[in-house]
């Protein structure tokens, strides 16, 4: 283990040339305090729960010193926001720390460590490059929520706060939230240096990655080529992963677009209550871009914009055409009927899942129960019950439903599926228990601690990191968020300045 003084730093982004970033130290912010810490984001790079409680700790992770090896740095890249091109972007309210160093023979076992909310740097655009206690608990949770599903995503270590005053809508908070990723690099990285015809830093990019995060690339035919196939379908997987917990990201923006395949900045996200398919959980995405039902189309987008910037490097566009066509559509597919067969106590798919997992949609969209909550109780239905005791047994997914005649059909015709596996009820409902969370991060959960937080009660948002630790367990004493969003959380909106 490490202390705060003798955390290893490698700093390699730091190696780039200079046009790559801007290095400027983070901004101090007045009487740190912390928030909430990670204990499993500490294990990462090394520190003990024991680290996070001394009093240096926040003024480490609040910009207010400097960790010892640290080089700050603030990385300039561009992207397309909501469709549109926007130019140059960067980070506007981020400092990249550098790299803590872990495995000694695995050059990309690093995390990179990053301070959001530290101020303003050459890239904020006019804006004062602080972030919000609100936001700032919403992504640290989300973060470590999203970690506890099993999902690819960037990490968090702690959120830091102080009583200094920032405009948004209203007066709020300053607080930065400290991330960790292996890298922070974005589709929009390599649309900026394509965008601006400089082909030798569009290709040391790509040769940065490829030889640190995918070395396997450099063994193909054409390297960046195999990259961007790499990126399509990692991507895939993301976002079927997403679509199978009701995960809604917001704001996919190619700037927001992991190459690694991460979940990457928490901003206006939400998970799937009511189920509805053209949900918007941004109240900000005035046409509904970044819904839940077109997560999988933006995605394919943002790959043609991430190939169109890749082409010099590629070559021939039905290259990269075929790159992107080849990766991405096929393990999405793949990915998305093999996460909902086994959401659904299936062994495998079979021919007819697919039409059988659309007629579930179907009856999502119409009856609009509860997403988490319909999957979960599914699990606790019998695959064998009498007529007598068929309205008990399955009460705990009908009284979900609006119709429930129609749910009485629909789980007629689950029953009969399932019959086909031959599981015994026991180890089918295991395994759907481990797919299935029983715990997700609702915004009303956030919003409770982010109150609780505003009014200097810490406790919430660490009880609600030790249950979203373990989304799949029951977890009585966190039953309180198993619940379905009560009436004053109907109000609840996010937007692109959360």
């Amino acid at each position: 283990m490490h202390t705060l003084e003798t955390l290893p730093f490698d700093n390699a982004f730091a190696r780039l040339p200079a046009a790559f970033y801007t290095r400027l130290p983070p901004q101090p912010l007045p009487d740190p305090y912390l928030v909430a810490a990670s204990p499993a984001a500490a294990a990462l790079i090394g520190l003990s729960e024991g680290e996070l409680a001394r009093p240096e700790f926040a003024e480490f992770f609040a910009g207010n010193r400097l960790l010892p090896g640290s080089e700050p740095l603030a990385a300039v890249y561009s992207g397309h926001q909501f469709g549109v091109w926007a130019g140059q972007l960067g980070d506007g309210r981020a400092h990249l720390l550098g790299e803590v160093a872990i495995g000694l023979d695995d050059p990309a076992s690093g995390w990179e460590i990053q301070l959001k909310g530290a101020g303003q740097t050459p890239y904020s655009r006019f804006a004062d490059g602080r972030a919000v206690l609100r936001s700032s608990i919403r992504e640290f949770l989300c973060s470590e929520a999203m970690a506890g599903l099993g999902i690819p995503t960037t990490r968090a270590l702690a959120v830091v706060g102080s009583n200094a005053p920032v405009r948004r809508e209203s007066v709020e908070t300053a607080a930065v939230v400290t991330r960790l990723a292996p890298s922070f690099i974005r589709f929009g990285s390599f649309e900026h240096w394509a965008a601006n015809r400089k082909l030798d830093e569009l290709r040391q990019l790509a040769d940065y990655v490829i030889d640190r995060f995918r070395p396997e690339c450099r063994d193909a035919a054409n390297p960046y080529e195999a990259l961007l196939r790499d990126v399509g379908r990692r991507t895939a997987e993301l976002i079927a992963r997403w679509q199978a917990v009701g995960f809604m990201h917001g704001v996919m923006n190619t700037d927001n677009m992991s190459i690694l395949g991460l979940t990457l900045d928490y901003g206006p996200f939400g998970f799937m209550d009511a189920f509805d398919a053209g949900h918007i959980c941004n109240h900000s995405d005035d046409h509904g871009r970044y819904s839940y039902k077109a997560q999988p189309q933006i995605g394919h987008w943002n790959l043609y914009a991430l190939g169109r910037a890749l082409a010099p490097l590629i070559g021939e566009a039905a290259a990269v055409q075929a790159a992107i066509e080849e990766s991405y559509a096929p393990v999405f597919e793949q990915q998305f009927f093999a996460l909902f067969g086994a959401k659904l106590g299936f062994t495998e798919v079979r021919p007819g899942d697919e039409d059988f997992i659309g007629d579930t949609f179907q009856l999502l969209q119409q009856q609009h129960p509860d997403f988490t909550l319909f999957f979960r109780n599914l699990g606790r239905l019998p695959a064998r019950v009498d007529e007598a005791g068929r309205a008990a047994a399955d009460a705990p997914l009908r009284d979900l439903l609006i119709d429930r005649e129609a749910g009485d059909a629909w789980i007629a015709q689950w029953r009969a599926r399932i019959a086909a596996d031959g599981r015994p009820d026991a180890e089918r409902q295991t395994a759907m228990d481990a797919v299935n969370p029983r715990y997700v991060l609702r915004n009303w959960i956030a919003e409770g601690a982010i109150r609780a937080a505003q009014g200097g009660d810490f406790s919430e948002a660490q009880a609600v990191l030790a249950c979203l630790s373990r989304p799949f367990d029951e977890q009585p004493e966190y039953e309180r968020f198993a619940a379905p969003p009560p009436d004053w959380a109907a109000g609840l909106a996010v937007s692109c300045s959360s």
